[in-house]
C-alpha cells in the first residue's frame, strides 16, 4: 500500500497541481462512504468486486483489508473475488487472489468483544 499523508500513490501529485480538485473529490468520496445502505461490510465487498473487474491490485488489497475491519470473513472476502468469474473471466479472479490476501492479512480484524464493531464475525 502506499504510505505518507495519502492513502493513494496518485493523490499527492493530484494534491499538489489541482488542491481543490483533489479536496473536492474527498468530500465526493466520504459522502459515498457514508451511505448508510448497504451495510459497511457489504459496502467494502462490492467495491472488492469492483477493483477485481478493472484489475487493480492496490483496490483489490485495500478493499479487502477494509472488508475484513468491517467484519469479513476470508471466506466472504474470497467469494465475492469469485463471483467475478462469470461476467470477467477465470484471470482477473484468479490475479486477484493473492492481492485479497495482502490486504486482508494487514487488516486488524473487529474484536467481538467490541459493541461497536459489526454484529457478523466470520472465520479467517
Amino acid at each position: 500500500m502506499t504510505t505518507g499523508e495519502w492513502g493513494f500513490p496518485f493523490e499527492a501529485p493530484i494534491h499538489d497541481v489541482f488542491p481543490a480538485l483533489h479536496d473536492a473529490q474527498n468530500a465526493w468520496m466520504s459522502q459515498i462512504d457514508s451511505l448508510p445502505a448497504p451495510d459497511r461490510k457489504t459496502h467494502e465487498l462490492i467495491r472488492l468486486v469492483c477493483t477485481v473487474v478493472l484489475r487493480n491490485s492496490d483496490g483489490i488489497a485495500r478493499h479487502a483489508s477494509l472488508a475484513r475491519e468491517v467484519g469479513a470473513s476470508w471466506d466472504e472476502v474470497l467469494g465475492s473475488v469469485m463471483l467475478t468469474l462469470p461476467g470477467f473471466g477465470l484471470l482477473p479472479a484468479a490475479e486477484a487472489i493473492p492481492h485479497a490476501r495482502r490486504g486482508f492479512d494487514a487488516a486488524v480484524a473487529p474484536d467481538p468483544d467490541d459493541p461497536d464493531s459489526e454484529e457478523e464475525h466470520g472465520e479467517d
